[in-house]
């Protein structure tokens, strides 16, 4: 008679849906890499000039190198001077980026100058040059 008052205790397993966690991490993911900043590497590796005092901020900015033998690179692909222009204005379309000319320490100031005077002639308000840090004060 002893158990017949008291009521069975039953247990209910609780289950976490995972679900609406991962699809609000997916989105975040998706928002987070379209969102950033991505800068296409024009292909070579140049030795840029010592300079002191310099620091570039490359979010946002196209590139262009001038390797050590005067050729020109924009993503990736060898580009004559006067296809410069033509070339940052289709990448600047709908934003309005930087331009930053790697140019190699061996290469030639005309091509450097050909290259700044596109840059400008695509309408290109930023153009800066990359430099590496000099040592000392």
């Amino acid at each position: 008679m002893i158990g017949r008052g008291h009521t069975k205790h039953r247990f209910e397993s609780t289950h976490i849906d995972m679900v609406p966690m991962v699809d609000c991490i997916m989105v975040l993911l998706i928002f987070l890499m379209i969102s950033s900043a991505f800068v296409s590497d024009p292909g070579i590796e140049v030795q840029k000039p010592d300079v002191g005092g310099t620091q570039l901020n490359e979010q946002n900015s196209l590139l262009i190198a001038i390797s050590s033998d005067n050729r020109i690179y924009f993503d990736g692909q060898q580009v004559s001077a006067d296809q410069v222009a033509a070339l940052v204005k289709q990448a600047a379309i709908g934003r309005s980026p930087s331009l930053i000319i790697r140019a190699d320490r061996s290469s030639t100031h005309g091509v450097f100058a050909e290259v700044y005077a596109e840059a400008k002639r695509a309408g290109i308000q930023h153009v800066q040059f990359a430099t590496t840090r000099a040592d000392g004060p």
